[in-house]
């Protein structure tokens, strides 16, 4: 799949005494944006635990903070799938301000069974889409 761009914008809720976007509020603004992708995609989190009894489980998390982010900048978010396993998959993403970048970040995520907790491979349905 192709980059993702998804806009947010910064609130006052996002900034911390410094006036800067709190350093936690990246993680939030990134999963926004992975879930916006995934969407698009027509893959619904609901969906998939329903149909599949599946879930997406953050294995590691790695942010590098490059500048910072100020109350009511529109950030703009990007998803780019960089690898695809069998029960895995790994994620680029970017925040960025009028083409600058703020934030890099990169999100190995697993895919596991909500029953037993255990990792399960990709239906192939949920492969096809990922992989156009």
């Amino acid at each position: 799949m192709n980059d993702f761009i998804w806009p947010i914008r910064v609130y006052y809720e996002d900034t911390d005494a410094g006036g800067i976007v709190h350093h936690a509020n990246y993680v939030k603004f990134l999963e926004r944006t992975r879930l916006e992708w995934l969407r698009q995609h027509g893959i619904e989190l609901t969906q998939l635990k329903q149909q599949y009894h599946l879930i997406f489980v953050i294995r590691q998390l790695t942010i590098n903070y490059l500048k910072p982010a100020f109350l009511d900048d529109i950030v703009h978010i990007t998803v780019n799938l960089s690898k695809l396993g069998k029960a895995s998959m790994t994620i680029t993403q970017q925040v960025s301000r009028n083409k600058e970048i703020l934030c890099t970040a990169t999100v190995k995520i697993a895919l596991v069974n909500s029953i037993d907790k255990r990792p399960q491979a990709i239906p192939p349905e949920l492969l096809k889409i990922l992989t156009q």
